[in-house]
């Protein structure tokens, strides 16, 4: 049976900063005042910080919920495996993670949160899948067809995995760019495609 594409999406960082006003913006006129960010790690680090930032949050704590795996591989059902380190009793919380797809981590993350008794909780996203189970209080973007969507602090780990997954796996640099252009959409500068071939560690021969 053939190999079924998995169109993705790539965010440059550009994406990222403006995405993370957005939210900023939308936390701000919703009249929501949170004091402490917690970051789903992780994917919610980076946007996280930025909402410290734009948002003047000192606090920032982290929790780490498996689900995905490098390049859409599910690592079976969401559970909180990395607890937080801090305590959030009494505290406003806003909750934030860069993509909501299944809706399966936000599942896993708030009723966890909720018993640690903050007096207000909400989520924020980057981009949420129309067809999410569980929607966030406050989302940047919501993406009506569906694509995997990479983000710049995942090139190395997806791309590398979307590659390994290939049968054959191509070992040209043009048999690379070829089959992500191909399977999935995908076309990476030469900068991005040398650190994935790099930090993968993958064996690619010259291209004649």
């Amino acid at each position: 049976m053939p190999e079924r594409p998995m169109q993705v999406r790539l965010i440059a960082l550009e994406e990222v900063v403006a995405a993370c006003d957005r939210l900023a913006r939308a936390v701000l006129d919703s009249g929501f005042r949170p004091d402490t960010v917690v970051a789903i790690a992780r994917g919610g680090f980076m946007p996280a910080r930025f909402l410290c930032d734009f948002l003047g949050i000192s606090t920032l704590m982290s929790i780490k919920v498996r689900h995905y795996e490098a390049g859409g591989q599910r690592a079976g059902d969401a559970v909180v495996d990395c607890p937080l380190g801090g305590d959030v009793s009494g505290r406003k919380v806003l909750l934030v993670d860069d993509v909501n797809d299944s809706g399966e981590t936000l599942r896993a993350a708030l009723p966890y949160l909720r018993d640690l008794d903050p007096t207000d909780l909400r989520s924020a996203v980057l981009h949420e899948k129309s067809t999410t189970a569980c929607s966030a209080d406050f989302t940047a973007e919501v993406m009506r067809q569906w694509r995997w969507v990479l983000y710049p602090w995942a090139v190395v780990e997806d791309v590398g995995q979307f590659i390994r997954d290939m049968d054959p796996v191509p070992d040209t640099m043009d048999a690379i760019r070829a089959a992500l252009q191909e399977k999935h959409d995908l076309t990476l500068s030469p900068q991005q495609l040398d650190r994935v071939i790099r930090y993968n560690r993958l064996r690619v021969k010259a291209s004649v």
